[in-house]
């Protein structure tokens, strides 16, 4: 190695080899050198030599420094070197030389010494002589045991000394440190009733290393000083002083009254924080302080800590080399100290004592009384010390002696003081009086009164607070969007009642009063309440309804209104309008559709808003159709045809005519004042079929009016008469035309029936005749039915006709002298309607609940046919009455799935099926499995079933067919049989039993031992394989991903690689499992570029693994340790290299220089991520950049050898403590720069930054400071993550859950999991339970017995979490008990059993609701901010609550991110001038002088060489968090580029429905054409732009029915039928009537004789219904009915919450900086407690909102009372449950049941999600015992047995002649009720 004399960067040191000298040492100790000497042998070089010490030694240590400061030189000699050459030195440099002799790790005390080459040389030349003795320069040796001082005194002392131990000092100087303490402590005869010597290091944090009472000799305290740990941290020298003073000096400590108390200070910098206080205190405690700084202390610092006077209690040395020079001073002055101090003891200990009995009384808000007992002796004063537990400025009150008693003042409230009182003597102080008290809460108002609310004004009234100096309101709206809306008044101490004004109309708001106590305020008084909403219209009125028009009318609003705004919309939702008018009663609206419901919802406008509306609902009348349509002046060629007209506003007629027996139509358009009209040019003796049509101004147009007429034969004109000639008669006759019939409508439509009626014009009719027939039937296939009915009746009901059939009917008048003119309609039965909306509930374990809507016909009854889907087994069936939808299903298998199908019976047949699938409950055990197999003995062991009360397990032999059998508990989890067979393969099968129920067998195959075989005869020995080491017993468990980064750089050589290889080898050999089941292992060497040797998943086992390790190649090059890492980061720990989620990541660096890139950056990234770093430096390694790298301890993390042999050392170490990092069930985390073990569960469930945009149903937002995110869950977004990526190795059994989090308005009020561990059949094992409704939190999981335990706290702490603000919760979970902590204060805590460990095959889910019944429709929406398990319980006890702006303490809280710091800006004016104060008490210590005035500036120096990188500097103090103003808008940015397309989002929310635009144009009326065939239908249309979304409104009355709808287009006219004879019709009807009666007579044999139906179908015309029967009484009361007509749509909502993040859009331009909202104000002063608010009262229901989609099926309500047994008549009891046939009624055959809470609901995925596949589907109940569960309904056994059918047949109807068939009206179902029916596994909406 070349030196240059320029550069002075290194010495070259020459190494003369002289003869060993060898002499054991008895001791074991090793002696230093001697004989130090110098000699110039050149003008930049020293010869140094010495003499070998006694004993063996290994070698030496030779140390050079330059005095002026820079780097210490070292280099490690033979132990045969006596010599040696220093080259490159500086001759007018003085330097500092050590040498030490070492053996192993002991090393001796150095042989020290100074020189300078030209002092050296000067002596020379005096001396003439070569060489002068050296001891004679400036060296000198170290003295010899007897030479040191040695304090001689008897007096005794408690010394405690207090180092500092942080990074700057370094590991090397920190030696000189320990051989300092060494000769200090040496110098005092130590002893445990001698002196004392206590020692406590410190940094960022102090720690005791021990106590003065620890060791009772001087040698076991020096062996304490060689061993004590370096600590390393920041230099924090004010807290140290006072921990030393809190813990050191204390009786338990050691300390003893009457001695001498001295603490000695050893630091090298200047103090972050304030020592001045904390000096005084120790001072006036009586210990006398000294200071000793060494390199870079502040002088001035010492003196202000340091006793008086300083020449002798403050020392200050250059460099850590030179600390032995103060040794003899020190321990000298220490000395005689100590005997000065014991004679001033000695004096006074007659009169010396401390105060006794401290009691504490007269506690307030601000203050307390102290008192105590006198201590004994003339005592001068007493001090009375006391301070905030949480940390504050220590504060005193002195009193005079002979008082006992003082009162502390201006107190924070509700803060734990320490308080200590110390007796005041002439001389000295006594020991401290020391306790703790608490101060009250501040007294707050009480009696909040809201009372005289308007629209806009309220007034508060309170009782007010003695002693309160004034009173903070503060008010602010509940609506989200205005709750940052807080105004705030100040009022006077004398006020209690006030009045708040200018409030918003209909809003609730909340009011909070604070009593102020200077600047400090009370716990707030909390009210909430609604102001008066704006005053509806009234009294709505709806007349002069027409068919296009309506006139409303209502009564006014109140006299402040505008005006009103009237909507108007189709209750069908197909078109909404609107109108504004002004201040009027009355309005009419015109344009309306005909035979059309509407609903109107009539608004109040005024300047604040709007009212909400007052609705109603009219139906407009159908076009009126003329009237009294007559054919008079009838001519050859002509007649007239004359009308009534019906309204006034008729635009004109369309006037038709065509002949009966062919011939083209005719039409003419005739004014609509017309009332008549004269058709001409007719034919002869012909029959016209006449029609007219009105069309009104709004172009609707009536219904078609037809009329038949005949010209006559000749020209002879007779009034209403036509004269015809006959042929055979030369007289005239004349034929009369009769229009009897008018107005013929039909309607009263059921599925087999239709109800005809017609007005009667002429009463001389005798009878009518009633013809119908099928429109498309048809005359030669289908007979014409005819009826004659009355003359004066004008209805008929016509039935039985087919289903979903169209009719043609005429109506024919017959007169005395013949028919009179027919007239025609078309009418249509309804069709056979399915059942609707199938539902599955109360599952058990062998039964379940369907239920379903009814169709909107009118039943007779339902078929109800099950079978199970993947078990053979028979279809059964049975019916059920048409008023009863729901039917529970017993005595099914157990764990089966089944296929269900509802017909709806119809006297005309069956409708199709509603089909579905549903499941019961597996009643059978899980993970059951053997062990302990042996030859004729095996056990088998199996997970619990919840609810089993007994288990029968049977063993089977499978090869002689024997077996055991044994009934076992329900909570027995295992078993073992005994007396088997040898060899013998076994079938084990557990059948679950519950009361009564046995489930399906579990069954496994096990197969016992067999008979151990004879040895064979031993062949030739092989050589044997290599040897794998044996794993360590610490890492048997371990299981993670581990990586080494080996330095491959040149600096390390071959040799040495091979060492590392070696080290690697044995490391890696303690592993015990290798591969993806145990620890997978990767290595990368690095120099220039990292190079992958092999990746995670590259070997499987150790043989294999070690053999690649031993084949790695040396690399060589320079060392970027930053780049490694951030290759492994990429390269190695990816999915494709085989790591795996949920396991440790563990990362070894090692290395022997410093980087040459940076490292800090991606180390801190990837222990941020989870990954866990040892760092290994060996020689020349930067030791601050092994610390950058490491993870946080240091101590455990970071390893620091001086060669590659020393890797022994550490091997032992880091294998335990990387085995147990990858064995652990807590991995270690970091967080806020805190190492903690536990889990970080924001980031395993992606809500973080970078992440959570990917995680459907969450959105990010502003947390409890703007500067914190916090993530909505909405509703239903089921976040949930596989526990096998979360916690692979389970739960700890000690731990605390940590959430952050906020109960949002919409938070259902029922019970849901805030977060939750499930098993993989979907049951809860562990979590935490909020009950908004209850107000409750409780926790569950299964203890280690396999019981489920709850623990539920209830409470006004407990009900603050529900009130709508951000709260902290910890719940703290031992192996004894439950905790809770709300907002860092304790709550309750409860006992409970150990925990069990849980199943890692689940999920963990947030914000589950419990009732949940689906996979998406489950979860509750809320806020969370924070959310970690810490395994550990006391972290709850060291969390200061800085994120809740309450709690948050500015002093003691880390600053918040990007926060400000205060300015001069920030101050304000000077206050007035204070009262003059009165005499101060005497000052401490004063400064030191200012500085003289600079001296001359000295020459300019040479240039230094470049100083090695220091260590990291202490961290800066907090700012103080003051949220600035926000800055002004920033220019408009350019464009940015278009981003990538994001993930699917959530499709938002149906939307209103738009407007309808303007109508177009009437077009010319085309020509009739004929009706085409029904097309197929059409493809689905795209979806449609979302609509706004509307408010739900509140549900609507039910409708009254519709009016029937317009007839259809007029058919072909038929030709004339024959009437059939009566005689005929009654022989069809008799034939129809025998084989109905046939076929039901077989049904009802086989159901009253129990006889399997055959699928037997007798295919029957239906016949006439018989004689209704004697109706039934009144059967129990039904279930709730079916909704009403869909509301109105309703005003503007409130904002509804943020949509789920959908597709992102284009990036778009930068806009302006956004301008945060400031959060609300709190009152000012010191942090309170955190207020209380409560949940706001429900908000006015919305106004009728637009159709929304169909929802999912709800809760069946609860049961109705049962009413009157019905009448059973004998012949009917195989009827459809009318009443007979299933016993009488129970409490489980028709009411519904509640849902249990630990039930659950059964869809098919693919009605919810069109097919998605979700992660699971069902979630599974909660165990009993659970604070929410509810016992399920026993088993009803008394039901009715079901008959087997064929159930692809179709079945024949069954109508008892003894049953009532209820006929029922359409307007009794809404047919708009959402509905839902299956078809091929698909949903569709009806």
């Amino acid at each position: 190695m070349l030196c240059r004399y320029e550069i002075q960067s290194c010495f070259l040191l020459a190494f003369l080899a002289v003869t060993p000298f060898f002499i054991s040492d008895a001791q074991g100790q090793v002696s230093p050198p001697t004989r130090l000497r110098y000699n110039v042998v050149g003008p930049d070089s020293v010869q140094i030599s010495w003499k070998a010490p006694k004993g063996q030694f290994t070698g030496y240590k030779l140390l050079v420094t330059p005095s002026s400061g820079g780097k210490t030189n070292q280099l490690i000699l033979q132990s045969t070197a006596t010599k040696a050459i220093i080259q490159g030195l500086i001759p007018d440099q003085n330097y500092a030389l050590q040498i030490i002799a070492f053996n192993e790790d002991k090393e001796s005390k150095p042989a020290q010494g100074q020189f300078r080459i030209k002092d050296i040389e000067r002596r020379k030349d005096t001396s003439k002589s070569k060489v002068k003795d050296p001891e004679k320069t400036n060296a000198s040796k170290p003295a010899p045991e007897g030479s040191l001082f040695t304090c001689k005194t008897p007096a005794i002392a408690d010394i405690v000394i207090l180092v500092d131990g942080s990074w700057s000092i370094g590991r090397f100087n920190f030696r000189l440190v320990r051989l300092f303490l060494e000769n200090l402590v040496s110098a005092f005869n130590v002893g445990s009733e001698k002196t004392r010597v206590g020692l406590a290091q410190y940094s960022g944090d102090p720690r005791i290393e021990w106590h003065l009472n620890a060791y009772g000799t001087k040698e076991a305290v020096l062996d304490a000083v060689r061993n004590l740990p370096y600590k390393g941290g920041n230099t924090l020298t004010g807290l140290a002083l006072t921990y030393i003073l809190e813990n050191s000096f204390k009786p338990e400590a050691g300390a003893r009254p009457g001695v001498s108390k001295i603490g000695i200070l050893i630091t090298d910098g200047k103090s972050q924080d304030d020592v001045i206080p904390p000096a005084k205190n120790l001072r006036d405690a009586g210990i006398e302080l000294f200071a000793i700084g060494v390199k870079n202390a502040d002088i001035n610092e010492l003196k202000e800590i340091a006793s008086e006077p300083d020449s002798t209690h403050v020392y200050n040395v250059a460099d850590f080399n030179f600390m032995h020079t103060i040794v003899e001073g020190l321990t000298r002055t220490v000395c005689s100290r100590v005997e000065e101090q014991e004679k001033e003891i000695k004096g006074t200990i007659a009169s010396l004592g401390t105060p006794s009995d401290l009691v504490t009384s007269d506690v307030t808000a601000r203050g307390f009384r102290v008192s105590w007992t006198h201590a004994p002796g003339k005592v001068e004063k007493y001090r009375v010390v006391y301070y905030p537990t949480r940390g504050g400025q220590p504060e005193e009150v002195v009193v005079d002696g002979s008082e006992s008693t003082a009162v502390l003042k201006n107190l924070m409230s509700l803060t734990e003081y320490q308080i200590a009182v110390f007796a005041i003597y002439s001389n000295a102080a006594s020991e401290g009086l020391r306790g703790t008290e608490t101060t009250l809460a501040l007294p707050m108002a009480s009696d909040l009164q809201l009372y005289d609310v308007s629209q806009s004004s309220m007034r508060v009234r309170w009782n007010g607070v003695l002693g309160a100096t004034g009173y903070m309101i503060l008010y602010a709206p509940l609506t989200e969007g205005l709750a940052a809306d807080e105004k705030e008044i100040k009022i006077g101490e004398t006020s209690t009642d006030l009045e708040l004004d200018g409030l918003l109309p209909n809003t609730e708001y909340t009011v909070t009063v604070y009593a102020m106590f200077g600047e400090e305020a009370s716990d707030p008084l909390t009210g909430q309440e609604t102001t008066l909403p704006l005053s509806p219209p009234a009294n709505l009125k709806f007349s002069d309804v027409g068919h296009n028009s309506a006139k409303l009318s209502w009564d006014p609003a109140s006299k402040n209104v505008n005006g009103y705004r009237i909507m108007y919309v189709k209750t069908d939702g197909t078109e909404t309008n609107e109108v504004e008018v002004g201040r009027v009663s009355t309005h009419t609206l015109k344009s309306l559709a005909p035979l059309t419901e509407y609903t109107v919802a009539l608004f109040s406008q005024y300047d604040e808003g709007q009212s909400e509306p007052l609705t109603g609902s009219f139906t407009t009348k159908r076009v009126p159709a003329p009237q009294h349509l007559e054919i008079d002046e009838v001519s050859t060629d002509s007649f007239r045809v004359s009308w009534k007209p019906t309204s006034s506003d008729i635009a004109f007629y369309r006037l038709a005519w065509i002949p009966l027996d062919g011939g083209e139509s005719e039409e003419v358009v005739i004014k609509g004042g017309a009332d008549s009209h004269v058709i001409e040019g007719l034919l002869p003796d012909t029959e016209y079929e006449v029609s007219l049509l009105a069309v009104f101004d709004d172009e609707s147009e009536s219904e078609v009016v037809a009329i038949l007429g005949a010209t006559s034969a000749s020209a002879t004109t007779v009034p209403s008469t036509v004269t015809t000639t006959s042929a055979t008669s030369p007289e005239p006759s004349t034929a009369v035309f009769r229009t009897g019939v008018r107005n013929l409508v039909i309607d009263d439509e059921t599925t087999s029936s239709l109800r005809v009626t017609w007005d009667i014009s002429d009463y001389s009719a005798q009878q009518f005749r009633v013809t119908y027939l099928t429109a498309e039937g048809d005359r030669a296939e289908e007979a014409v039915r005819v009826v004659m009915v009355p003359g004066r009746q004008n209805t008929l009901l016509l039935h039985p006709l087919l289903p979903d059939t169209e009719y043609k009917v005429t109506v024919t008048p017959i007169y005395s002298d013949g028919e009179g003119v027919s007239v025609s309609a078309p009418g249509k039965t309804l069709p056979l309607s399915a059942p609707r909306n199938l539902r599955v509930s109360d599952e058990w374990y062998n039964r379940l609940r369907i239920s379903w809507d009814a169709p909107p016909s009118a039943t007779m009854g339902y078929r109800v046919v099950y079978k199970p889907v993947n078990t053979p087994g028979p279809a059964l069936e049975t019916f059920v009455g048409d008023d009863i939808n729901t039917i529970l299903i017993l005595n099914l298998l157990s764990g089966t799935e089944y296929s269900v199908k509802v017909f709806a019976s119809y006297s005309t047949g069956f409708s199709d099926a509603l089909t579905g699938v549903a499941k019961t409950l597996y009643l059978g055990v899980t993970n059951l499995d053997s062990y302990q197999v042996r030859l004729t003995s095996l056990c088998a062991q199996w997970q619990l079933h919840r609810h089993a009360t007994a288990y029968r397990v049977v063993i089977e032999s499978l090869e002689d067919g024997k077996k055991q059998e044994v009934n076992l508990g329900g909570g027995t989890p295992r078993h073992c049989f005994f007396e088997l067979t040898p060899g013998t393969k076994y079938k084990v099968s557990v059948h679950t039993q519950l009361q009564e129920l046995e489930g399906p067998a579990v069954s496994i195959m096990e197969t016992t031992l067999p008979f151990p075989t004879q040895p064979p005869t031993t062949p030739s020995t092989p050589p044997p394989p290599p040897t794998i080491p044996p794993a360590k017993e610490v890492c048997k468990a371990a299981k993670a991903d581990l990586a080494f980064l080996v330095d491959g750089s040149w600096s390390i050589g071959d040799d040495n690689f091979n060492k590392i290889i070696n080290f690697l080898y044995s490391t890696v050999g303690a592993l015990d499992k290798i591969g993806p089941d145990g620890t997978q292992v990767a290595i990368i060497q690095f120099s220039d570029d990292p190079r992958t040797e092999f990746k995670l998943n590259a070997y499987k086992t150790k043989e294999t693994l070690l053999e690649a390790i031993q084949q790695i190649a040396y690399k060589g090059g320079n060392t970027k340790t930053g780049k490694a890492i951030k290759h492994a980061r990429e390269i190695l720990f990816t999915g494709d290299a085989g790591m795996r989620r949920g396991i440790p990541k563990v990362l070894v660096v090692i290395t022997d220089g410093r980087s040459q890139d940076d490292v800090n950056k991606v180390s801190r990234e990837m222990q941020l991520d989870g990954f866990t770093f040892f760092a290994i430096g060996v020689a020349d390694a930067d030791y601050s950049e092994l610390v950058n790298i490491g993870s946080k301890p240091s101590e455990r993390h970071v390893f620091f050898v001086d060669d590659f042999d020393a890797f022994t050392k550490i091997e032992d170490e880091l294998i335990t403590f990387v085995c147990e990092t990858a064995s652990a069930t807590c991995p270690l985390v970091v967080k806020d720069g805190n190492n903690f073990a536990g889990f970080k569960m924001m980031e395993m469930f992606g809500l973080v930054e970078k992440e959570f945009s990917s995680v459907e149903g969450v959105s990010m937002e502003p947390g409890t400071f703007n500067v914190f995110p916090c993530y909505r869950l909405h509703k239903d977004a089921l976040v949930s993550q596989p526990t096998k990526y979360l916690h692979p190795e389970g739960l700890p059994s000690d731990y605390t859950i940590t959430f952050l989090f906020r109960v949002l308005p919409d938070t259902p009020q029922e019970p849901f999991a805030l977060w939750e561990i499930l098993n993989e059949a979907y049951e809860p094992l562990v979590g935490v339970i909020l009950d908004n409704g209850g107000k409750t939190l409780t926790f569950f999981n299964y203890d280690y017995k396999g019981d489920f335990q709850t623990v539920t706290f209830e409470g006004p702490e407990i009900r603050k979490i529900f009130y709508g603000s951000f709260h902290k919760l910890h719940v703290v979970i031992s192996k004894t008990t439950a905790k809770i902590i709300i907002d860092c204060r304790e709550v309750g805590e409860k006992t409970i059993n150990a925990a069990g460990n849980i199943s890692s095959d689940g999920i963990e889910v947030l914000g589950r609701m419990v009732r949940s019944r689906g996979p998406r429709d489950n979860s509750a929406p809320l806020q969370l901010q924070m959310f970690d398990i810490i395994c550990a319980t006391s972290w709850a006890n060291r969390d200061k609550c800085c994120e809740l702006p309450g709690l948050r303490d500015e002093e003691n809280c880390p600053a918040l991110p990007h926060a400000c710091s205060c300015s001069e800006a920030n101050k304000g004016p000077l206050g007035p001038p204070g009262p003059p104060g009165g005499p101060g008490v005497r000052g401490a210590k004063g400064h030191r002088g200012d500085p003289g005035p600079k001296g001359p500036d000295g020459p300019r120096g040479e240039i230094g060489v470049p100083g090695p990188q220091g260590p990291p500097g202490p961290q800066g103090p907090s700012g103080l968090s003051i949220q600035g103003l926000p800055g002004p808008p920033g220019e408009k940015g350019e464009k940015g580029d278009l981003g990538f397309p994001g993930l699917q989002g959530v499709p938002g929310a149906s939307g209103s429905p738009g407007r309808d635009g303007a109508q177009g144009q009437r077009g010319f009326p085309g020509k009739d054409g004929p009706t085409g065939p029904q097309g197929p239908p059409g493809p689905m249309g795209i979806p449609g732009a979302p609509g706004v979304p509307g408010v739900t409104g509140s549900q609507g009355p039910q409708g009254d029915v519709g009016a029937p709808g317009p007839p259809g287009a007029k058919g072909e006219r038929g030709e004339r039928g024959d009437l059939q004879s009566q005689a005929m019709v009654r022989a069809v009807a008799r034939q129809v009537c025998e084989q109905l009666i046939q076929g039901h007579m077989a049904r009802y044999n086989s159901i009253l004789n129990q006889i399997p139906s055959q699928s037997v179908s007798t295919r029957t015309i239906a016949g006439p219904p018989g004689e209704p029967g004697r109706p039934g009484a009144p059967g129990p009361q039904g279930e709730q009915g079916s909704p009403g007509m869909q509301g109105f749509p309703g005003s503007p909502g409130q904002p509804g919450r943020p949509g789920e993040r959908g597709l992102p859009g284009e990036k778009g331009e930068k806009g302006n900086p956004g301008v945060g909202t400031q959060g609300p104000r709190g009152p000012p002063g010191s942090t309170g407690p955190p207020g209380e608010s409560r949940t706001g009262s429900p908000g006015p229901p919305g106004s009728p909102g637009p159709r929304g989609p169909a929802g999912h099926t709800g809760s069946p309500g609860s049961a109705g009372p049962a009413g009157p047994p019905g009448y059973c008549d004998p012949s009917s009891c195989a009827g459809y449950g009318m009443g007979g046939g299933y016993g009488e009624p129970t409490d489980q055959d028709i009411p519904v049941v509640q849902l249990p809470h630990n039930s659950y609901q059964i869809y098919d995925p693919e009605d919810l999600y069109d097919g998605e596949q979700q992660p699971y589907v069902v979630h599974g109940s909660y165990p009993l015992p659970s604070p929410y569960s509810q016992s399920y309904p026993s088993p009803h056994l008394a039901q009715p047995e079901f008959t087997p059918v064929q159930e692809e047949m179709e079945a024949v109807e069954l109508r008892s002649p003894g049953i009532s068939r209820f006929a029922r009206r359409i307007a009794k179902r809404s047919a708009r009720t959402p509905e839902r029916t299956k078809a091929n596994g698909k949903s569709s909406s009806q």
